[in-house]
């Protein structure tokens, strides 16, 4: 074919590797012009240029290439600008965690590593009903996930004609990662059940142990509290059973001060012989 290059010549005029001209061929980011049927061999036309340099650059910024992706398909500009717009969002909400998550170095360091001393304390739990979202989210995107998630349960149990009848609340098996997407679990308590909306489930919440405390500022301090409720429950002999949750008593939804939340840390355990 005329006006194509192997991917080498192409990677050296993108200033692009080799190996992520071929990641971003797997994602449907930029697909080679031509695939030699014979040899395998991707050729890459000088067209695609534009495009290589706009995905760099995304990427620079941490875009998302599930984002990118969006970028690229966009019809028009305003909804370019609408996706730069969220994603410069998110930027400066990384940027706030990020100058929080040094100012709590330093106060450890000031402490010589001394952190919060958490009272942890055994709880039962009724049982009742919620709205149930299950989602996942990488770690560069779990914000956007929770704040849509939260709009997505709101919605429904408006629809349900149902009140809400406690703080919201989430729960997750295992970290946030930019890997893979963790599967994780938003909820509010409601006075009923009612009909399943969209991806909204109405459940049912049995009876529950919980050994629990409660963190106060920003979710990024909130380790020592995860650590402060499993030694407790080693040490006293309880059973773990099921995933930790988090019930956001005073949340960016009531506060604007990250210093001022105040979020309660459950971890379910098998109740006592």
């Amino acid at each position: 074919m005329a006006n194509v290059v192997q991917i080498g010549r192409f990677a050296q005029a993108t200033r692009l590797s080799i190996r992520t001209l071929r990641h971003y061929a797997d994602a449907g980011l930029l697909v080679p012009a031509w695939v030699d049927p014979d040899t395998g061999y991707r050729y890459y036309s000088y067209d695609q240029v534009g495009t290589a340099e706009l995905i760099r650059l995304l990427r620079q910024v941490q875009m998302p290439l599930a984002e990118i992706g969006q970028v690229l398909a966009a019809s028009d500009r305003t909804a370019v600008v609408a996706l730069l717009q969220r994603h410069e969002t998110r930027l400066a909400d990384d940027l706030q965690r990020q100058q929080r998550a040094l100012a709590y170095l330093h106060r450890l360091i000031e402490r010589e590593g001394t952190v919060v001393n958490y009272h942890v304390t055994l709880k039962e739990l009724p049982a009742g009903h919620a709205a149930l979202l299950r989602t996942e989210a990488t770690a560069s995107s779990v914000t956007q996930k929770i704040q849509d998630g939260y709009g997505q349960l709101a919605a429904a149990i408006s629809a349900g004609q149902v009140a809400f009848a406690g703080p919201p609340f989430l729960s997750m098996s295992e970290p946030f990662d930019d890997e893979t997407p963790t599967p994780f679990e938003l909820g509010f308590p409601v006075s009923g059940p009612f009909p399943a909306w969209g991806d909204v489930q109405s459940i049912e919440m049995p009876a529950r142990t919980v050994a629990s405390t409660v963190h106060h500022g920003p979710y990024e301090e909130e380790g020592p509290a995860y650590a402060a409720v499993q030694a407790w429950i080693q040490e006293h002999g309880h059973t773990p059973i099921g995933a930790p949750r988090e019930v956001y008593l005073v949340s960016p939804g009531d506060v604007a001060d990250p210093s001022e939340y105040v979020t309660e840390i459950q971890f379910p355990v098998a109740p006592a012989e």
